[in-house]
């Protein structure tokens, strides 16, 4: 039992210990995002602070001036002199008051902005940085969206919590002064009145906390109900196949039940207030019984009466606005650790010490040397003693069924993982031996779906490398070696055109042009390897026929890998690499394929069988793209 209670103990003390962490790791963030503005915010406080209590003061010398006034037969001169001086005092007390509130609301919207700013940056960057990993796992979503979803409005909501603490503090400070001139056991009896309200708020915002973390996926859920019903890209499908109704329905539903839920738990804490709210009252009317009774007695003026009152009501209500600042604070570090657990996700794929530089053009080539890769969290391996090689200056298609493993080797060639065993091989030196960025900067990739960037189309481009942005005469190459440039020019504002239909003037692209902007996005930058998924998806066999030819043209100095499903295009390479099942099973020519007669050669006539009769499915000619079935 004594273990037990020791356990809890320390289960409590490590708790509280991590609150306090996570104030003092928020109140660095304010002061690093709004450090001046903070400083100015904090005597603000105190100032405001300081006058409630004058108030109270004046205000027993204003009643107790006005009660021997009253029937003294004083002139007009007394009068103002006894009443009307400290009515002064405190209408300029209370301008003061005003004044400071309105300057203080000017101060914090500008120290909100700071800190939003800041902290949307951090995440910002943090998403940025994270290993490739995180965007394959529905924890990091899950993460990200706590993060996202209460970063910026805990971190200011601490910010308030603790300025609302500190002026509450310096005005209780004051007015407790005051109530002990009547009974030193005053205080305490203020203290007693609120602890109900301190835990009421203390156990339903932790009940709201743990139900608003339990809900996380559910929330996200909404967001993708919400994202099938609104956006552009889902609108086809959703009307032609009429299923608008049934994500309507199923938004609904989930909304509903995560309202329910979130009513039953504002109704249990409105009751919890009101019984807290009782208890004070009752304390309060005590209190106060005690003090008339002390005033019919004739020790106690109509001042110290109307002191009391104001002194005892004020800080009644200070108390409790203390005990839930301390209650809001533990609740917001319960949020704002979302923050900070999301920005402390370690790295997992670290530069070494020194690395070497990146070989501006390869020698010899890429190697996969018994490779062994599985994603995490799975136990299934995507390669297995995956060996390969692209030799350098060449152009190799990699060709292969769904799932053979084709667009993971080219997450590792990235360097986005690292594999488990095995090593990828740049001319011989170890991947891992060359920087992170510069593996990136070095590699020129075209995702089979590219992002379609409502930017300008210039600008569109020149995301391949900024850092060479203003090269005019290479933003105009790369869109004709990818066949983007005649279209371009017939856009409304050529190569300033707004492409995409998010924003007003936008202009709307076809796929196949789409792709050969994300085409003409890899060509700008100029890198020594050039990985390109599906990038003749999109075009028609006229399209495809002229683009690889010229694609060959260009990429002469480089080593160039094109992952496709159909051959025609692969027919083109130097070299063909077939895979199966996370392996490497023939390689070689076009001509060579075809005369063993294996895998290749199998889908190769496959494809051909719908060619007119007569013509060689090994034709020069512009063939049929058919797509790979296999």
């Amino acid at each position: 039992m004594e273990k037990l209670a020791f356990l809890k103990l320390e289960q409590w003390r490590a708790n509280v210990l991590g609150r306090l962490h996570h104030l003092r790791r928020a109140v660095s963030i304010i002061w690093q995002a709004a450090g001046a503005w903070s400083v100015g915010w904090l005597v603000l406080l105190i100032l405001s602070g300081l006058i409630p209590a004058a108030i109270v003061y004046i205000t027993k010398w204003l009643v107790d001036n006005v009660a021997v006034s009253v029937g003294a037969g004083l002139s007009v001169e007394e009068v103002v002199w006894q009443v009307g001086i400290p009515a002064a005092v405190m209408g300029g007390l209370m301008l003061a008051q005003r004044a400071l509130a309105s300057l203080s609301e000017w101060v914090s919207a500008v120290q909100s902005e700071l800190v939003q700013e800041y902290v949307k940056e951090q995440v910002l960057i943090k998403a940025g940085t994270v290993d490739y990993e995180f965007y394959e796992s529905d924890e990091y979503f899950d993460l990200l969206n706590r993060a996202n979803s209460q970063a910026s409005t805990s971190t200011l909501a601490l910010l308030r919590n603790a300025g609302g603490l500190l002026r509450s503090l310096v005005t209780l400070v004051s007015i407790g002064a005051m109530l002990m001139l009547y009974g030193w056991w005053l205080p305490f009896v203020l203290i007693f009145s609120a602890i109900p309200a301190f835990f009421v708020l203390v156990r339903h915002n932790r009940r709201q906390h743990d139900w608003w973390k339990r809900v996380t996926q559910d929330r996200r859920w909404l967001q993708y109900y919400d994202t099938m019903l609104t956006q552009q890209y889902t609108a086809a499908e959703i009307r032609l196949n009429d299923i608008g109704g049934y994500f309507l329905d199923l938004y609904l539903r989930l909304r509903r039940r995560l309202r329910g839920e979130q009513i039953e738990l504002v109704r249990d804490r409105a009751v919890a207030k009101f019984l807290a709210a009782l208890f004070v009252m009752v304390v309060t009317a005590l209190v106060m019984a005690w003090m008339v009774w002390r005033a019919v007695q004739g020790t106690a003026t109509l001042g110290d009466l109307a002191l009391f009152y104001q002194a005892f009501n004020q800080g009644q209500s200070l108390v409790t606005s203390l005990m839930s600042g301390v209650g809001e604070i533990y609740t917001n570090t319960l949020f704002v650790q979302y923050l900070f657990e999301f920005l402390d996700q370690p790295q997992k794929l670290q530069d070494p010490p020194k690395p070497q530089p990146f070989p501006r053009r390869l020698q010899h080539g890429i190697t996969f040397e018994n490779v062994s890769f599985r994603y995490p969290g799975t136990d299934t391996y995507v390669l297995k003693d995956f060996t390969m090689h692209i030799p350098a200056g060449k152009v190799v298609a990699v060709v292969g069924e769904n799932g053979a493993g084709k667009s993971t080797f080219t997450k590792l060639l990235c360097r986005f993982y690292d594999p488990q065993d095995g090593r990828v091989l740049i001319d011989g030196t170890d991947l891992r031996a060359f920087a992170q960025k510069d593996v990136q900067r070095s590699v020129s990739l075209m995702v089979q779906f590219p992002v379609k960037f409502q930017l300008p189309v210039a600008l569109n481009i020149q995301l391949g490398d900024m850092e060479r942005a203003n090269d005019r005469e290479r933003l105009l190459k790369a869109a004709r070696i990818a066949g983007a440039h005649e279209f371009i020019q017939g856009l409304p504002q050529q190569y300033d055109t707004l492409l995409g239909r998010w924003f007003s003037n936008g202009i709307e692209l076809s796929g196949g042009q789409w792709q050969r902007i994300a085409l003409a996005r890899a060509f700008f930058r100029d890198a020594p390897v050039v990985v390109l998924d599906e990038p003749t998806s999109f075009m028609d066999s006229w399209g495809e026929y002229e683009w690889i030819r010229r694609f060959k043209q260009v990429v002469q100095n480089q080593t160039a890998l094109f992952i496709t499903h159909r051959f025609t295009t692969a027919k083109q390479a130097d070299l063909i690499i077939v895979m199966k099942d996370g392996q490497v099973v023939e390689q070689g020519t076009h001509a060579e394929l075809l005369t063993r007669q294996g895998h290749y050669a199998t889908s190769w006539y496959q494809q051909m069988e719908s060619h007119p009769p007569g013509s060689p499915p090994t034709g020069d000619g512009a063939p049929r793209p058919t797509p790979c079935t296999d």
